[in-house]
């Protein structure tokens, strides 16, 4: 098998990145999608439009409201055909990245991802998720190739509120873990192939970063004033995470992302948090003799992270529920990186000592 690494073409980020987007756009023609929420396209509108219009780009906005079903992403794929654009600028939450992926795919053409909060690793992936429209996830599709710019403006992922950036901390600290698994036991990534070391030393150091930074970060989020432990909490959270799990592969903590909405209350918690109690159950079944677990159980308690299905919204899960949830989960494409083949009945005892 052969390894694989892939990233984005070009990454920045600081107070003001977004004053570059025209400049950007602009390399790659002169119309482009604007991929956005109503709430957001409100908001950073009309300063987009005049930042691409300085470089002669116009923009067509295409507005993503609901679920990211198949009906939505066709719905939007034939309005950026119809207008002939060059390229795809995606402004907003990890929906309306994930639209943007799928719009610019079928339109063989330039992404350029803007995210406004740092509550996932979205925005340097190729990976979008497509839904039904009862939200049951349906498919994991994907780009041929990573977005081409990405750009993090922090001060204005600092005014988001504080409860999105702690799920993006539940999201990126379960990466080196994980990683670590895939790597260990002849795991694929998200490009098919082998991780490279590279992959797993990112994934290391965004581990190290959020248990340094990361509580300061926390304290920052929403107030609009990013400061330098803020800055780097988002670049652990968004690069360094983005590139430890797409080139470094995944395991039980996400694997689990499909099993844990099926218990009652679960469904609504946000993916990072999620994955966060995901990762406790990953190192619980790993029977790890390091102290890993502990650390990252006061950790949790510092930034405000979930350690128990019931803290996640679980309403008294039922054995049930818990036998489903695991089922979901071992069928997981990253159920298998893993040190041994679980079963159903061992990772719903997992489960249930984390309930």
């Amino acid at each position: 098998m052969l390894k694989i690494f892939g990233a984005p073409s070009r990454y920045i980020q600081g107070a003001g990145a977004l004053d570059t987007l025209g400049g950007y756009a602009a390399l790659f023609g002169r119309h482009a999608a604007l991929v956005i929420d109503r709430y957001v396209h409100g908001v950073l509108g009309p300063r987009i439009e005049t930042l691409c219009a300085a470089h002669h780009v116009r923009l067509t906005p295409l507005r993503v409201d609901g679920d990211l079903t198949p009906d939505l992403i066709a719905a939007l794929r034939a309005q950026a055909a119809a207008a002939g654009i060059d390229m795809v600028i995606a402004v907003g939450g990890g929906k309306s990245l994930d639209a943007g992926k799928a719009v610019a795919k079928a339109a063989h053409c330039h992404l350029v991802t803007v995210p406004t909060v740092a509550s996932n690793d979205a925005p340097t992936s190729k990976n979008y998720v497509l839904y039904d429209a009862h939200h049951n996830l349906l498919a994991v599709e994907h780009m041929l190739f990573n977005p081409t710019i990405v750009l993090v403006d922090t001060a204005i992922i600092a005014t988001a509120p504080a409860h999105f950036f702690r799920a993006g901390l539940g999201d990126a600290i379960s990466k080196k873990f994980e990683a670590e698994q895939c790597g260990r036991n002849g795991g694929r990534n998200m490009y098919d192939g082998a991780p490279l070391l590279s992959a797993q030393l990112i994934a290391d150091g965004c581990l190290r970063t959020l248990l340094a930074d990361g509580a300061d970060a926390l304290a920052a989020a929403g107030s609009g004033s990013p400061t330098p432990a803020f800055e780097r909490v988002v670049e652990a959270m968004i690069l360094m995470s983005g590139l430890g799990f797409e080139s470094g592969g995944l395991s039980i903590a996400h694997a689990l992302t499909r099993g844990l909405p099926k218990i009652a209350g679960v469904a609504t918690a946000l993916h990072g948090l999620q994955v966060a109690v995901g990762l406790l159950v990953q190192l619980d079944l790993e029977e790890r003799q390091d102290g890993m677990l502990a650390t990252l159980t006061q950790w949790y308690d510092q930034v405000g992270l979930p350690t128990t299905l019931r803290a996640l919204g679980a309403t008294g899960p039922t054995d049930a529920e818990l036998t489903l949830a695991a089922d979901l989960t071992l069928n997981a494409r990253h159920a298998a990186n893993f040190d041994r083949t679980l079963d159903i009945g061992t990772l719903a005892d997992a489960l249930r000592r984390h309930a």
